[in-house]
């Protein structure tokens, strides 16, 4: 009997498993590189910012799954975001002179001509996962990008409980749903519990108030509604269940985050 229950949990409980879940711990999540594509090696020779740097060979390399806090790099009426300077620094003390191996899980180069790839030292230190560590940057995924997210965000995860890094600033804390509002045009991590979730004209709704018209929700496009189980079947799941998204706010019927694929959403009950 006690093997049929668990099994029956497991089959209640398995189309949200698309959906993250904070209980991660990094040592049980060691990446596996040979899942991915193997690039280029070469000497890094200049760090841009807490999460971009140059190669010997004149590659411009953007790291990847993660963002660090933003420096200016020239750009008029920029302020730098806190301990941006020491993520930088980080980086720095990471790879400067150090022989780096890129490996691609998605899209290789970004709109930028930078190519977009996990850096593993010759020693094996993935900075990628060093940085999260360190709490040096945030979990930051794209639909077309999505290896190794599950190993990042139980390294982020360790980061923030330890209060690490930017998570020791109220600067980067994980938002509720009512103050999320106050952050429109910002990446941010909001964090409550869904009231209701719905797909209406193809579209899905998560939303974290009564009022849809101005509580806080999270949309996802018809286009990107498959990546949630059939017919978009882990989204109505989500009813009064604790949710924390990551994502750029916008202002459309109160504050969103739009959802383009799974591992934006970690549920924990």
């Amino acid at each position: 009997m006690p093997r049929f229950v668990a099994l029956l949990a497991m089959l209640l409980f398995l189309p949200l498993a698309m959906l993250r879940s904070e209980v991660l711990e990094p040592e049980a999540l060691e990446p596996d590189f040979g899942l991915l594509a193997e690039g280029e090696s070469g000497l890094a020779v200049e760090v841009v910012d807490g999460d971009t740097l140059l190669l010997e060979s004149g590659t411009e390399i953007r790291l990847v799954g993660i963002q660090a806090p933003k420096l200016p790099l020239g750009r008029s009426g920029f302020v730098a975001w806190p301990l941006a300077e020491e993520a930088k620094q980080a980086l720095e003390a990471m790879a400067l002179e150090r022989k780096l191996t890129l490996y691609y899980g998605g899209r290789k180069k970004d709109r930028y001509g930078r190519m977009l790839a996990h850096l593993v030292r010759a020693d094996g230190l993935w900075l990628q996962g060093a940085l999260l560590g360190g709490g040096w940057a945030r979990v930051y995924s794209f639909r077309d990008n999505r290896a190794l997210i599950d190993e990042m965000l139980a390294r982020e995860r360790a980061a923030r409980l330890a209060g690490s890094g930017i998570w020791a600033l109220d600067y980067y804390a994980v938002l509720t749903p009512e103050e999320a509002a106050y952050h429109v045009g910002s990446f941010q991590l909001v964090e409550g519990r869904v009231v209701d979730s719905a797909i209406v004209r193809r579209r899905g709704y998560i939303n974290f108030g009564e009022d849809w018209k101005s509580d806080f929700t999270i949309a996802i496009k018809p286009r990107d509604r498959k990546q949630f189980g059939e017919d978009g079947a882990d989204i109505l799941r989500l009813k009064g269940r604790i949710v924390r998204v990551r994502g750029w706010i916008k202002s459309y019927n109160g504050a969103m985050i739009e959802a383009t694929h799974p591992e934006q959403i970690e549920v924990f009950e």
